[in-house]
């Protein structure tokens, strides 16, 4: 959203980032701590250079209006040692006493650009993790008694942290017992099962030397911005690339989803529609050993990082790369294919909305009802800055799904399944809402000055004007709750499902590069070839260094009747039960959440009032689910679940593991099969699998049963 305040950010900051930017250029780098027996992992001036633009951009515009203190660097730490460490496993108590003298510091620190603190925290986790995993290699072929009745604690996170690395040795020694155990229990030979083991932990010491600065650098910024938020982030530069990816749905390269796999870059699946689809030159399972640009030089990628190799691969629409392949199939000295592949761009389609159509039987009566998809609300705003009359937008496929439903598929109801959409654009969220009004007001933004903008649907006309339901859950958050939220207020609709997540905050997409000067941008790009010492700078393939991303909370989003969307998300008009703890997600669980308020509500007109109609629903509703069988288990799930959740230790004695867990699969059986013949299936025996026709979505099925009743009533919009 292009807020008048963030374009006075722009200019103003570019004075001031300039003057500290030119400043950091003829500071002397910060000394490093370093630890003994390891290769250290150092910050460059690059780091330097966006920490302190960070800090001085949540300083200054965040929409807390805070000044990072003493009391900020506590929390910050306490984060970050926690993200580095969540169960105890790795650190000693006197780690942690080291750790201590960082404690009110961190925040100067950042505003200076020194990074060598979290650093040199991360160091000792990195020589920690490493003498672990070490040991436990180390201990994998030692004979281990099955009959003892021991336990293994694989949950410490309110223990002590251990006092000597024998104590820790202990509780890795039982890990490994544990794995072992499971694996036994499994039925696989004890020579098989450590050389699965063995494989396991050298494949975790592979992924540990593959780390570097900027992991580390992601990890403290993460660690920073969710003590001020927990939606201010920074996206260093391959996580930005990722994340506008996501919100564009789309991306340029060759059209195939990649995995590492033993040090080797594995094709997972290959995109319809993309160049490797119409190739035939590739196909799943196929391993790229090799990637050259046009017709340069081959680079050997065997052992890289997957997002370093992916990065190779990628590229502009147009651009040409050849791939050295091992086809499936055949063994790694087998002699490579090569083939070349012209990049383009690729729309992600099954990360897309996509429509369903359902009958359901009422009372002698038969409905149609059409269950559209949203798994986001994206947009392509690069092609749709460059002018691309077809550029991809959740409205407009939303819009031609609807198409569909009315004329082709004659549906006499709709219903939008938002479950787990994370949000997405905001202009999606008030473009998509006007599909079901005919134009007013959809949400109002509140800015750090106070100052309330009222974003309106100003196209006239609806798509849909027929019975419509939202389906929402507590994955349900930022843009879903805005459409969700407009709906209800208007009265278009009913929500259905669970209280969603509570995420009403506004986050501004800043590119760092456009606040530095390029001077500066410049000379870091020189370091490249300058000065000894294992500086890195990461560029874009021009050689100009990028900075990445910060998605920074400048705002707040009200609903229409003037009631935050923050803290409180929204309340369905038919509740079901949560399958997801709600005191563990949701902004409401979060320590450094914006509080939920109200604003004065907009001029909007309702399309109906509904409350009498829901009073109704709610209890055909209720009496439904009174009656249901799934119903009934769904809620003994969520029991099993919570109390499984509290449990922080588990037996090593064979005999009682394996007992509770035969227990647990024989009533997990006994009601699968209890359900299915409810619903008149043929019973289930271990090991079966369920045909992907036989699954069964209750909340889906009580959405459609809602909204039938709905119709019945005839007060349907």
């Amino acid at each position: 959203m292009d807020f008048k305040l963030f374009k006075e950010m722009l200019k103003r900051i570019l004075l001031v980032t300039f003057t500290a930017a030119v400043l950091a250029c003829h500071a002397s780098p910060k000394p490093q701590r370093l630890v003994e027996g390891i290769p250290n992992i150092k910050p460059d001036e690059q780091q330097s250079l966006v920490i302190k633009e960070i800090v001085a951009l949540i300083e200054n515009y965040n929409y807390k209006k805070l000044t990072l203190n003493d009391s900020i660097s506590s929390l910050v730490l306490d984060k970050y040692i926690k993200a580095l460490d969540p169960y105890r496993s790795y650190f000693l108590a006197s780690d942690i006493k080291d750790f201590e003298q960082f404690r009110k510091t961190l925040d100067d620190n950042f505003r200076n650009g020194d990074l060598s603190a979290p650093f040199y925290i991360f160091n000792v986790y990195s020589k920690r993790y490493n003498e672990t995993i070490d040991y436990a290699m180390a201990h994998i072929k030692d004979k281990y008694n099955f009959n003892e009745n021991d336990t293994y604690v694989f949950d410490r996170e309110k223990m002590p942290w251990v006092a000597s690395t024998a104590e820790l040795n202990d509780i890795w020694r039982k890990r490994v017992k544990y794995e072992l155990e499971n694996l036994k229990i499994a039925g696989t030979a004890e020579a098989k099962n450590v050389e699965t083991l063995t494989k396991r932990y050298q494949n975790l010491k592979s992924q540990s030397a593959k780390l570097n600065n900027q992991d580390v650098f992601q990890m403290v910024m993460d660690a920073f911005t969710e003590t001020i938020d927990p939606h201010t982030s920074y996206f260093n530069p391959t996580n930005a690339q990722q994340f506008n990816e996501d919100m564009a749905r789309s991306f340029e390269g060759i059209g195939a989803r990649l995995k590492m796999e033993n040090d080797i870059l594995k094709i997972d699946e290959i995109l319809p529609g993309g160049p490797a689809f119409k190739s035939k030159l590739l196909n799943s399972g196929d391993r790229i050993i090799g990637v050259a640009q046009g017709m340069g030089d081959f680079e050997d990628i065997v052992g890289w990082r997957i997002d370093a190799a992916v990065a190779k691969i990628k590229g502009p629409k147009g651009t040409k790369v050849r791939l050295k392949i091992i086809p499936v199939g055949k063994d790694m000295s087998a002699k490579p294919v090569i083939i070349e592949l012209t990049r383009d761009k690729i729309i992600m389609e099954d990360q897309s909305a996509k429509k369903e159509v359902k009958t359901i039987q009422s009372n002698g009566k038969t409905f149609k009802i059409g269950i559209i998809t949203v798994p986001g609300f994206y947009a392509d705003f690069k092609a749709a800055n460059a002018g691309d009359p077809n550029y991809k937008s959740t409205t407009r496929d939303v819009r031609l799904l609807i198409d569909t439903l009315k004329t082709k598929d004659k549906v006499d109801a709709i219903v939008m399944d938002l479950r787990a959409n994370g949000g997405g654009s905001l202009v999606e969220a008030i473009d998509l809402t006007g599909l079901f009004i005919d134009k007013g007001p959809v949400v109002q933004v509140k800015d750090i000055k106070g100052n309330v903008e009222v974003s309106q649907d100003e196209h006239p006309g609806v798509a849909w004007d027929g019975p419509f339901g939202v389906m929402v859950d507590r994955l349900s958050a930022s843009a879903s709750e805005i459409f969700a939220g407009a709906i209800q207020d208007y009265g278009r609709g009913l929500i259905i499902g669970t209280q969603t997540y509570g995420k009403g905050t506004v986050q501004s997409s800043i590119d760092l590069n456009k606040l530095v000067n390029p001077s500066v941008l410049q000379r870091l790009a020189s370091l490249v070839k300058g000065p000894a010492g294992g500086v890195t700078v990461r560029g874009d393939q021009s050689g100009v260094p990028q900075l990445g991303q910060i998605n920074l909370t400048m705002a707040k989003f009200y609903r229409v009747n003037g009631s935050s969307t923050q803290h409180k998300g929204v309340m369905p008009d038919i509740v079901m039960p949560s399958y997801y703890p709600m005191d563990k997600i949701g902004e409401d669980t979060e320590p450094s959440a914006l509080p939920w308020d109200t604003i004065e509500k907009s001029n909007f007109i309702p399309v109906a009032d509904l409350s009498s109609v829901k009073s109704e629903l709610v209890k055909l509703h209720d009496e439904r689910m009174a009656k249901s069988a799934d119903y009934k288990g769904l809620v003994e799930d969520i029991a099993e679940m919570k109390k499984r959740d509290q449990e922080t230790s588990v037996t090593l004695n064979e005999n009682k593991l394996k007992a509770e867990r035969d227990s647990l699969e024989t009533k997990s059986l006994e009601k699968i099969n209890r359900l299915r013949e409810s619903r008149g299936l043929k019973a289930v025996k271990k090991g079966d699998k369920i045909k992907k026709d036989e699954n069964y979505d209750l909340f889906e099925d009580e959405s459609m049963h809602v909204m039938a009743d709905w119709m019945e009533m005839k007060k349907g919009i």
